[in-house]
């Protein structure tokens, strides 16, 4: 007996090539298609997931509420390039600017914003000298900072309510002051000016740190801050000797100095504190969160102060230093006993 082909095979090996290549070029071209049609919704649904992220996103921010007119301008919305805010986006942030000199307590004061829990002060920043080279590499830093951009141990970006560092008036601040203060109008930063009251005191503190750089009197280590009351009673313990001759210049170029720095950047929101009167008055800490406009806390320092002797006891020629300041406007300094009537 002969076998027989099933009959869906005979038919099919009937068929002339040229048909059958042209069946195997639409199945393929099918294929394509339907491969196609594919990847196109898929890529549809992508777009249309990243314009729903835009629209919910990148929609503008609407003004939190309890915010007054007047302090619209001063609110920002940064668009950090190193991370994603994201659900802090419509956050607002203020920028501030601690102004002060050395040895004037912005250490001490720093610690205290930088225990709010919204409130990033980034430190002496421009003490690197390559950061203040010229005026352009000044406002490239700055944009670092009040962009988010700027990384530091007080760091706190996503959800900061208020943004800044402090600035030394010996860091290129006086020297361009003018661009520096256009910058500060423009971008609405806020200025806490922060000098001491006694500027006398301030002296010796800079002296007893100066000499405490090569001294170097704790355990080989130089501080310039300390944290416990053993380690200020042992940097406590030098006392410099005052140079007479230059003592009332240098007290009226500081003082002149000070007054300067205030008058350069006045058309900018700001505020003037001392350092004496923080230390006497902690409730003005409140007034500086007031001025930032970020919730009320306790703010709190780990900060010891060094020298908390009467001024008699930090300067070896005390009376050298006595007889010069009598009689000046400057006598208040000696303390409460030389008082001017």
């Amino acid at each position: 007996m002969e076998s027989k082909d099933p009959p869906d095979i005979k038919s099919f090996k009937k068929f002339p090539l040229t048909l059958r290549f042209v069946v195997l070029v639409v199945a393929v071209l099918c294929g394509i298609y339907i491969f196609t049609i594919s990847v196109d919704q898929k890529v549809l649904r992508t777009s249309s997931n990243k314009l729903l992220e835009n629209i919910v996103f990148k929609q503008p921010c609407h003004r939190p509420p309890g915010v007054e007119e007047w302090e619209v301008s001063y609110l920002h919305y940064p668009q950090p390039k190193t991370f994603s805010r994201e659900e802090c986006a419509c956050n607002p942030v203020r920028f501030f600017c601690i102004v002060s000199m050395q040895r004037s307590g912005s250490g001490w004061f720093e610690t205290f914003l930088n225990s709010h829990i919204n409130v990033s002060s980034n430190g002496e920043i421009f003490s690197v000298g390559k950061r203040r080279t010229n005026v352009s590499s000044i406002l490239e830093t700055m944009d670092q900072v009040y962009n988010l951009d700027w990384f530091s141990s007080a760091s706190k970006n996503e959800c900061s309510a208020a943004v800044g560092f402090k600035w030394m008036l010996n860091q290129g601040l006086m020297e361009h002051h003018e661009e520096i203060g256009e910058y500060f109008e423009r971008r609405r930063v806020s200025i806490i000016f922060l000098f001491r009251r006694n500027l006398l005191r301030r002296m010796i503190s800079v002296l007893a740190n100066a000499y405490d750089k090569g001294a170097k009197a704790l355990n080989g280590t130089h501080k310039s801050h300390v944290h416990s009351p053993l380690e200020a009673k042992i940097l406590a313990n030098y006392r410099p000797r005052l140079n007479i001759t230059l003592l009332i210049p240098e007290l009226k170029i500081t003082k002149e100095t000070a007054t300067k720095a205030v008058t350069y950047f006045k058309n900018s929101r700001h505020i003037v504190l001392y350092y004496d009167d923080l230390v006497h008055n902690r409730t003005k800490l409140k007034d500086v969160q007031e001025f930032l406009r970020v919730p009320y806390r306790d703010l709190e320092s780990r900060q010891v102060k060094i020298h908390t002797a009467p001024l008699s006891e930090q300067v070896e020629n005390w009376d050298e230093v006595q007889k010069e300041l009598i009689g000046t406007p400057f006598q208040w300094f000696l303390g409460k006993n030389y008082q001017i009537q």
